[in-house]
């Protein structure tokens, strides 16, 4: 926060998830920072770092990890450049930008930081080694940020949605595509964008005082099975 105005900073918010998250927190009275991927490439490490040193005087109360890498390859096929570009997107740029802002929201007396990560970092599938290798990583981190950071009233969460009908998921997947999706969720339904945000922004609300370190799965009760 910065004089009376609640700012969030949100990863990935020009679609998707992350455009259901931006529209909820703007409900709730936030000035919204989403920057798009000229403002902010996370593949590009240096400048995740250099962005940072540029807007060193940003100081979210609520910050959203929700951009990501998903490039579906075979493990005989990914080369080290694909591997490392998806631990980079994933889970090197959200070290960074969780270690920067929680120092900040240390100095304001605390703050909400929400990682998206995905029930492909609990159950795996084939094709899916370095996404799940780096959204495994994404909550182990969580953990231990929340750890690190909850004295200073820093509470950390990731949430892990299942499959989303998102504008990506409908362009991926053809109608027998989504049917085999569905089929394997209990409810019997691919979520909505804006039921993971409305979690996600419980999360990040007054609301929560007490959720910390936490993997939370938003996914129909596919992990179920």
């Amino acid at each position: 926060m910065q004089g009376n105005k609640k700012i969030a900073f949100v990863t990935g918010g020009s679609r998707g998830i992350g455009s259901a998250i931006c529209r909820k927190l703007l409900e709730a009275g936030y000035e919204v920072i989403a920057p798009n991927r000229e403002q902010l490439e996370l593949s590009d490490i240096q400048g995740v770092r250099q962005y940072l040193l540029e807007n060193e005087n940003l100081e979210p109360s609520v910050v959203v990890i929700n951009a990501g890498e998903n490039n579906p390859k075979q493990i005989s096929q990914i080369n080290l450049e694909d591997w490392q570009h998806t631990l980079d997107v994933n889970l090197t740029s959200a070290f960074l930008l969780i270690q920067a802002f929680s120092k900040r929201m240390l100095d304001q007396g605390g703050g909400k930081i929400v990682a998206i990560s995905s029930c492909y970092s609990v159950r795996s599938r084939e094709g899916r080694s370095a996404y799940s290798v780096s959204k495994a990583g994404l909550n182990s981190f969580v953990q231990s940020a929340a750890l690190e950071f909850a004295k200073g009233g820093v509470l950390i969460n990731a949430v892990a949605p299942g499959f989303v009908l998102t504008d990506l998921t409908a362009q991926n997947n053809d109608e027998m595509g989504i049917l085999r999706l569905t089929e394997q969720i209990p409810l019997g339904r691919l979520a909505m964008p804006e039921e993971i945000a409305e979690f996600v922004c419980f999360l990040t609300s007054e609301k929560n005082t007490y959720i910390t370190g936490q993997l939370i799965p938003i996914d129909g009760g596919f992990l179920c099975r």
